[in-house]
């Protein structure tokens, strides 16, 4: 029997996600597990507003599709319960694995790991926090960069039994404005490398043609300038940026 058709096939709803800021639902279509964030659950932001996290949530799909790296599960439009809104495969998660961490600031490993910062904890200890120096990760991190993600907390990396790593949770993205927020800087200043550049070249190629027309049913005109000119910068400097502005560097809470 072929699988169902993710758009068309009934959508149906299992639980809700309480933890969630915006309305956030677990259900199924057919056998594919999937997360379903209607708009019509959405709280409106301030410093967001234009369109919906649904639209940016499925544009940060489509820039990851392009890239060629597959961190954004497979993230599309539909109808639902409560109206249109995004729905998102589901990834079950390796609990042995963790991909971000909170570490004594002692115990941080001497290789495979990057320390971003360092705070003291509820009791007053001095913490690190680190990730993975993988390639998995650097390319999230140029994703981010991208799109301009002001909430790529811990929890918003899925680490995976066979090691990949997958990003979730991308309605803060794509502002006019620079935004970006995340706990992946362990690579300030590190020059990308030639895989790296290639993907932000294929999404200079695409915007072009069909990831541009794309991005246009979801995104503003002056949101798909600011993405263009993010990829250019980022392109022509060729080196993972620092922090900048008067945004605070990483999200609250950290995961």
């Amino acid at each position: 029997m072929p699988a169902p058709d993710l758009v068309t096939a009934e959508l149906t709803l299992t639980s809700r996600l309480t933890t969630a800021s915006n309305a956030t639902f677990l259900g199924s279509i057919g056998d594919a597990a999937v997360v379903y964030k209607p708009i019509a659950g959405e709280k409106p932001l301030w410093d967001f507003p234009d369109g919906c996290l649904a639209h940016r949530e499925v544009a940060a799909y489509l820039v990851s599709e392009v890239l060629g790296w597959n961190i954004v599960p497979r993230t599309w439009l539909r109808d639902g319960r409560f109206g249109e809104g995004m729905v998102q495969l589901w990834q079950e998660t390796d609990p042995e694995q963790t991909a971000v961490d909170l570490v004594p600031a002692d115990d941080v490993p001497d290789t495979g790991w990057k320390e971003v910062l360092q705070g003291q904890d509820e009791n007053g200890r001095i913490v690190s926090l680190i990730h993975e120096d993988t390639p998995a990760l650097r390319r999230m991190a140029v994703f981010d960069v991208l799109v301009n993600n002001a909430d790529r907390k811990g929890d918003h990396v899925l680490a995976m039994g066979d090691g990949h790593r997958y990003g979730v949770d991308h309605g803060l993205t794509f502002h006019r404005a620079h935004k970006l927020r995340t706990v992946l800087w362990g690579w300030i200043g590190d020059a990308l490398n030639a895989e790296e550049l290639a993907g932000v070249d294929r999404v200079l190629s695409g915007l072009k043609g069909e990831l541009g027309s794309q991005l246009a049913k979801l995104l503003t005109a002056e949101e798909i300038a600011s993405f263009a000119a993010r990829c250019a910068r980022l392109r022509s400097a060729g080196v993972f940026p620092s922090p900048s502005g008067d945004m605070p560097a990483v999200p609250w809470p950290l995961f």
